[in-house]
């Protein structure tokens, strides 16, 4: 995800490649020299697969943060970026952006979520986790807007190709959540500040955008928002939000 200001530039996460990076960014005129940084949820290929190239990839040093615990599941290979630690939980500053991070229940080492704050608009990005914790409902308040995980449904989870073992890591408290977890969320949590709620890291195998945009409508229209929904299907690139 890539979020900025007039002055202030940022990733969040790295699983494409560099190229699809430089590419998706300069669909919308921006530059990947023009990053500031790079921030990492957690290590998972799919988040990281791209980073080490786009950190050798830049004329200047590309500071990069991630949670301690993290930082020791990146293979840098030969190359010496600038790697930021921080505690999960702890906020700090990255130019016009106050960021905050919050633990999330996952799979990895030291996951976390972040919340970015500029100019009076934050956004919130809460993917790849199994449940929602009561911290995240506390984090996520007082957001415009949220990007949240819908990831399976979970009958063509069941019936679907992946081998028991994977479905049962998905559909744990450490795996991912699943489009009826995500509209119970809107249905009894989501904040009335959220202007636009983008529902994203939808499976490809045992999901359908479809299905995520019904019940989260579902959920919307019970609680009469006007929150705008927007489903982040596989592989497209999404639109550009401004505040």
């Amino acid at each position: 995800m890539f979020v900025s200001t007039g002055r202030t530039r940022l990733l969040v996460d790295a699983g494409l490649s560099r190229r699809e990076v430089i590419k998706r960014l300069a669909s919308i005129g921006e530059d990947v020299a023009a990053l500031d940084a790079i921030l990492i949820t957690h290590e998972h290929s799919d988040h990281t697969s791209g980073l080490v190239p786009l950190s050798k990839g830049v004329d200047r040093p590309l500071p990069i943060y991630m949670t301690q615990g993290t930082a020791p599941y990146i293979d840098w290979a030969e190359s010496t970026p600038v790697v930021e630690h921080f505690q999960a939980g702890c906020g700090f500053m990255i130019g016009d952006f106050a960021i905050g991070s919050f633990t999330i229940p996952h799979d990895a080492a030291d996951p976390v979520g972040f919340t970015l704050t500029a100019q009076g608009i934050k956004v919130a990005i809460a993917t790849d986790l199994g449940y929602v914790t009561d911290s995240l409902r506390i984090h996520l308040r007082n957001t415009n807007l949220l990007l949240l995980e819908s990831n399976h449904d979970l009958e063509m989870l069941r019936v679907g190709p992946y081998p028991w073992s994977v479905k049962q890591r998905v559909m744990s408290r450490r795996g991912h959540l699943s489009n009826e977890v995500a509209a119970e969320f809107i249905q009894r949590d989501l904040d009335t500040s959220v202007s636009t709620v983008v529902l994203g890291h939808i499976s490809e195998h045992n999901n359908h955008p479809a299905l995520v945009r019904s019940l989260a409508m579902k959920a919307l229209n019970g609680r009469a928002l006007f929150t705008r929904l927007v489903v982040a299907e596989p592989g497209v690139q999404s639109e550009v939000f401004t505040y």
